[in-house]
């Protein structure tokens, strides 16, 4: 009698997430040329979080990944004159939707966290990784920035081991008075909780 073969249907998934050279394998790489070399001799050893919206208050866009770059066109909205000249970046940016965009290598240091200090160290751009949230300080983020955000943040943990649970910062906490992000809609409680959720 004839036989048949059974065959298997194999079930694609999605690469995990893993750094190499400072990258993030399956992060979207817009090369932001604002970074330089951290200090000789650092250790990296806090993350920041950050909220980003370009114009205030609005999501989506290409402008993020413009105002990182230095391309940002002043002329496409008023808010954009007062800020195409800065030269800032971040390593990484969160988007509403999920998708991670990295613009710098962890191991350099990016232009996010200005005039900081965090335990009485000043200058936190040179032994930190900045991760900005699409958000603003009106507006709840979306369960899956959450979820993204505990991911890589276990990742980096990692591959950085002197970024502790202790070591994981707001932006506002780093500058206070000058800067309120992530902002009040941000919450602590649900990002410390999945970062005790372990992948299966």
């Amino acid at each position: 009698m004839p036989t048949t073969k059974k065959t298997k249907r194999k079930t694609m998934r999605a690469p995990r997430p893993a750094i190499k050279d400072g990258w993030l394998t399956t992060a979207r790489r817009v090369a932001s040329p604002n970074f330089n070399q951290r200090p000789p001799g650092t250790k990296i050893s806090l993350l920041v979080i950050h909220a980003i919206s370009l114009p205030p208050d609005q999501f989506g866009g290409p402008w993020i990944d413009a105002l990182f770059t230095n391309t940002l066109d002043p002329d496409a909205h008023p808010y954009f004159r007062e800020v195409h000249e800065l030269k800032v970046s971040s390593h990484a940016l969160i988007r509403r939707d999920g998708e991670i965009v990295q613009y710098v290598s962890f191991d350099e240091r990016a232009w996010h966290a200005g005039v900081s200090q965090f335990n009485g160290v000043s200058n936190c751009n040179d032994f930190s990784i900045g991760i900005e949230l699409e958000g603003c300080d009106t507006q709840d983020y979306e369960p899956v920035q959450y979820q993204r955000l505990a991911t890589m943040t276990r990742l980096l943990r990692r591959h950085y081991p002197a970024i502790t649970s202790r070591r994981i910062a707001g932006h506002c906490d780093i500058a206070p008075g000058r800067k309120t992000d992530p902002g009040p809609h941000f919450d602590w409680a649900r990002y410390r909780r999945l970062l005790q959720t372990r992948r299966r």
